[in-house]
Parts: structure tokens; C-alpha cells; sequence
């Protein structure tokens, strides 16, 4: 493991400058190393994302939970409870997604308003909005088509929302759709064909 760390050391650094106020370095680099090995025992060689983006939000999640456990800094019981839920969500859309989740996904995932991840994610100035972290994981091109994709996808009534989001956020079958939305299958397939049409067609004009 030491090799995976010294060639990874860069990238460990580069996150740590997100928490630039926080007085422990080298507990942060400890905790950054972690989170590194961890990403190695779990990544997946045969997908087509790279292990270094991979490792990113293990990285940052070790060092987001010492920050949060931290006693010197005080952050009230329901901001850190959140913080708590949106890390464990970050984590799993991460190895769900195999990328960093967006906040809109975060936020459906948690079945709660995108400014309240925003709000929690603000709440001590060591920890740094998502969204800004994503452009350091992404190209330009990326980042812009995956923030086009959030704008399209906040144009959607609350029922398509709800169905792309069992859907393609929450894995869930078209089957187990039907059961959870009260429709039947062939209601679900029609209605999740529709909405991905108009998703493409605001995507491509």
C-alpha cells in the first residue's frame, strides 16, 4: 500500500487544500490515505472511470468525517446530523455512479430541497459546496452538459421527477416503480419513455 499512497500523494494534497482552515494536516493526510486504500479495495478495473476520480470522494469523505468529528469545531446537532446523511448519500451515489453525485441527486436521494444540502455543506468554513468540487473532477464539457442535465431535470413536474429518480438514482425496476408510484408497468415504461424523449430533445436543440 505504500506505493499506492506515494503515487496517489498528489492527489491527497490537492483535496486537502479544501480544508486550508483546519489545523491538523497531518491528521487530514492520515485520514486521506485511508480513504485511498479503501477506494483501491473497492474500485471496479472494468468500468471506464478512472481510479483517480474514483478515489477522490473517498478521499474527501475520510477528510469531511475528521473535520465533523473534530470537538474543536462546533457545528448544532441537526447540521451535523444532516452532514452526516448527506456524506453516507455522497458515498453511495459515488460507488452507485461511479462519479460524484450532483447536489439535485443528493438532495432527491434524501427526499429533501437542494438549498438545505447547500445550507448543511455551508455550515463550517472548512467544508466546500460539492458543485465546486465536481469541476475539478470533470473537463469543461463535462461539467457544463452535467449542469445543463441538473437545469433540465429541475423543469420537471414532481411525478416525472419522482420516476426518474426511482429509476436511474435509486436503481429501481420499472416493476418496483409501478408498485411504488401506483401505476402499472406498462404506465411506467410509457411515461419514463416520454420524459427521457423530452429530456433529449432539451439536451440536443
Amino acid at each position: 500500500m505504500e506505493q499506492l499512497i506515494l503515487e496517489y500523494e498528489k492527489l491527497i494534497y490537492a483535496v486537502m487544500r479544501y480544508f486550508k482552515n483546519y489545523p491538523n494536516k497531518e491528521d487530514l493526510f492520515q485520514v486521506g490515505c485511508i480513504g485511498l486504500i479503501n477506494a483501491y479495495n473497492n474500485y471496479d478495473s472494468n468500468t471506464n472511470t478512472k481510479f483517480s476520480t474514483y478515489a477522490y470522494s473517498y478521499i474527501l469523505g475520510e477528510m469531511k468525517k475528521l473535520v465533523r468529528e473534530d470537538k474543536g469545531i462546533k457545528i448544532s446537532r441537526n447540521i451535523s446530523k444532516l452532514n452526516a446523511q448527506i456524506e453516507k448519500t455522497n458515498m453511495y451515489l459515488t460507488q452507485k455512479l461511479m462519479r460524484t453525485p450532483t447536489l439535485q441527486e443528493i438532495a432527491s436521494f434524501l427526499e429533501i430541497d437542494e438549498y438545505l444540502v447547500v445550507e448543511a455543506l455551508n455550515s463550517t468554513n472548512v467544508l466546500l459546496d460539492i458543485d465546486e468540487m465536481q469541476i475539478n473532477n470533470y473537463n469543461t464539457d463535462t461539467y457544463s452538459n452535467d449542469l445543463l442535465l441538473r437545469e433540465e431535470l429541475n423543469k420537471l413536474s414532481s411525478d416525472e421527477l419522482d420516476l426518474i429518480t426511482k429509476r436511474y438514482m435509486e436503481d429501481m425496476t420499472q416493476s418496483e416503480v409501478a408498485v411504488s408510484l401506483g401505476m402499472s408497468q406498462v404506465q411506467v415504461s410509457r411515461k419514463e419513455h416520454k420524459v427521457l424523449e423530452k429530456l433529449k430533445k432539451q439536451l440536443v436543440t
